[in-house]
């Protein structure tokens, strides 16, 4: 058979495949509970349920991790989630990053189970290398207050403590954080060998200054006025209201008892256990 005819074939079964009617799928799924509970999304949204639902890993997901270009790109991990995520109608773009955090611990666990490492860590204090084991079965919600909310609502008030100026702010989505990142790429390249991150997500963040939803106001504001005082006070303050999977492990050393604490990496290697 040539190889001009072994392909002809080829798109002729694949036109016949899809045409036909798609058969409804079937495969292990888990309701995964968000840390904001649906409370910050918009009543119509799937999400404002608080609960989503996500399969467990497949072949399917593999080739989505060994895909070049969505590890060059930065998209994988996005690409996986959109892959493992069942419930109807969600958009990997709109999740809360509180959210999305915590499905990759749900889609991790539902895969391999909680036991992750052995991971080469090495310590701050000694420099040594470590073999360390991250039981995600511990990793807990942040206790919050969700009283002092409104429901479907994503905004909060806060006033600077030193200029004493008023804003709205919100959490950011997923598809803020692909924003900042696309934006603060481009500054780099106008901008050679600066940083604009921390203005470019503070721009997101601020959706009001002082009653007013203008985007130029506040960008000006963002880059002239922000008091570094002020803007580490704002970080702070969204910490403590973030409803979210607390990342953090205790680690020890190993040679040097030196312990801290210290965020469980978040990458590709997450969902490819070494043994």
């Amino acid at each position: 058979m040539s190889e001009e005819i072994f392909i002809q074939q080829l798109k002729q079964e694949y036109n016949q495949s899809s045409q036909k009617v798609p058969q409804p799928q079937t495969y292990p799924a888990e309701s995964v509970f968000l840390p904001s509970k649906g409370f910050f999304y918009p009543e119509k949204s799937p999400l404002s349920k608080g609960t989503i639902d996500v399969k467990m890993m497949t072949a399917k997901e593999e080739d989505i991790l060994t895909n070049e270009n969505f590890i060059k790109s930065g998209t994988v991990l996005d690409r996986l989630l959109e892959s493992l995520i069942v419930t109807p109608n969600v958009k990997v773009s709109d999740l809360l990053m509180v959210d999305k955090n915590a499905l990759f611990i749900a889609a991790r666990r539902l895969a391999y189970g909680d036991s992750y490492g052995p991971l080469k860590i090495n310590c701050r204090k000694c420099g040594e290398e470590n073999n360390t084991v991250v039981n995600l079965g511990e990793m807990n919600e942040k206790p919050v207050d969700f009283g002092n909310f409104e429901k479907g609502l994503n905004e909060f008030e806060f006033t600077f403590p030193y200029s004493k100026r008023k804003i709205i702010f919100k959490l950011l989505s997923s598809g803020d954080e692909d924003a900042i990142d696309k934006d603060s790429k481009a500054l780099s390249k106008i901008k050679k060998n600066a940083s604009a991150e921390v203005t470019t997500r503070l721009k997101r963040l601020i959706v009001e200054l002082d009653g007013k939803r203008d985007q130029v106001l506040i960008n000006n504001f963002v880059e002239n006025e922000l008091l570094s005082k002020d803007s580490m006070a704002l970080r702070a303050y969204i910490r403590t209201i973030s409803p979210e999977i607390d990342m953090g492990f205790n680690f020890t050393c190993e040679h040097c008892s030196n312990s801290e604490r210290m965020d469980v990496p978040m990458t590709v290697q997450f969902f490819w256990p070494e043994s």
